[in-house]
């Protein structure tokens, strides 16, 4: 695991990207020979044995019999000295030395990828008495949640973080968890929150374990594009500098915010393309790619109807610099789940806008509240007249 302060990917992390990639279809042969040897030699310089064998069974890795017994063995002889440090804390030591001789123990599960990892840091937990302290085996069990993708764990380990909170803990710590919980958001599709804690961590992001600033910026900005609405957008994501500074390094990532802001949809689309594959092989965003590209089509279509009562389907396909074909079945599919406000005029050629207005939809909420008001009035009479 990353030490805190150290500005660098937790290990076991990018290990599970590259892992998440030798099982991608979309990713070459060339580059999966790559990865294959990168896993092959992080298992083998870690002892993961578990994991080998795992790998082993699923037809990624091929069987070394000598390597696994000499990584047994090694795995053996340290825990038997690990195991002596306790005993020796325990017996001549304080109480800070055994704390550390049993977070050792469980750093080496962790490094080993061995689940026993988890009960260990429960164990180390209870020779823990800062709230500091304490706060980082809570981040320690998250690593390990997102390695896996186990979702229950992350949960209640974002939840104990919370609580642990409320005891005190300072701002840098609770500034990291901001960002932990967000890539929970994000992975389980809460967008919409994942872009808050996102954008409030831009200016204290430290999280460097998880991943580099350049994702974070990555994650913050598709996150935002579908959930924040233009002035929103454009003060907190557009012109925020710490944004400036870093979008221009990630492919694609600057033309596809500023040509949806700017309303120039057909660079828009040409960066949305370029995106496409970053956004598919993301090991966090891979199981929400079809969703978010849906969302971010429902985004551009809305910004540009929102200009018109009315606009033929061609000029709308130029402005896109797509097939009048593409926009009608487009459109169609849009419409029919309820994502468009507008209707096609087949015949025309033409697309016709029907928003809610808002004071109308207000007018009828306030009316339909205002029966179920007397309604309750009527009852509540009856009874007293009872």
């Amino acid at each position: 695991m990353a030490s805190e302060g150290e500005e660098s990917q937790q290990p076991q992390l990018i290990l599970a990207d590259k892992l998440f990639l030798l099982k991608q279809s979309d990713v070459q042969d060339i580059d999966k020979v790559r990865f294959r040897e990168d896993v092959f030699n992080f298992v083998k310089e870690h002892d993961m044995v578990k994991l080998y064998e795992t790998l082993v069974a699923d037809s990624v890795l091929d069987v070394d019999q000598s390597l696994l017994d000499s990584m047994r063995a090694k795995i053996d002889d340290e825990l038997k000295k690990l195991d002596e440090k306790i005993a020796d804390a325990e017996e001549n030591l304080g109480e800070s030395e055994v704390r550390e001789a049993h977070l050792a123990k469980s750093l080496f599960f962790i490094r080993i990828g061995d689940k026993k990892a988890l009960e260990h840091l429960k164990v180390t937990e209870t020779k823990t008495v800062a709230v500091g302290q304490k706060m980082d085996l809570v981040f320690y069990t998250l690593q390990l949640g997102f390695f896996d993708m186990d979702f229950d764990l992350i949960s209640k380990s974002i939840d104990k973080a919370k609580s642990l909170f409320e005891e005190g803990g300072d701002w840098e710590r609770k500034n990291r968890l901001k960002v932990y919980e967000g890539l929970y958001c994000m992975s389980t599709r809460n967008f919409e929150k994942a872009a808050e804690l996102f954008l409030d961590s831009i200016s204290t992001f430290t999280t460097y374990e998880l991943f580099p600033y350049d994702t974070f910026i990555f994650y913050t900005v598709l996150t935002s594009i579908i959930t924040l609405d233009r002035v929103s957008l454009k003060q907190k994501v557009v012109d925020a500098p710490e944004i400036l500074t870093v979008i221009g390094k990630i492919p694609h990532l600057s033309e596809f915010l500023n040509s949806l802001y700017d309303c120039q949809y057909k660079s828009f689309f040409s960066a949305f393309a370029g995106l496409t594959e970053q956004i598919k092989l993301d090991r966090y965003l891979h199981s929400h790619f079809r969703y978010y590209m849906r969302e971010i089509r429902t985004v551009i279509y809305s910004q540009f109807l929102e200009s018109y009562k009315s606009v033929t389907i061609e000029a709308m396909a130029k402005a896109f610099g797509v097939s009048v074909d593409f926009i009608d079945v487009e459109l169609s599919r849009f419409i029919a789940a309820g994502k468009l406000h507008c209707k096609i005029d087949k015949v025309a050629g033409v697309l016709e806008t029907n928003r809610p207005d808002a004071k109308n939809a207000l007018y009828q909420a306030t009316i339909k509240q205002g029966d179920f008001l007397l309604n309750r009035i009527q009852k509540l009479s009856r009874v007293i007249d009872l």
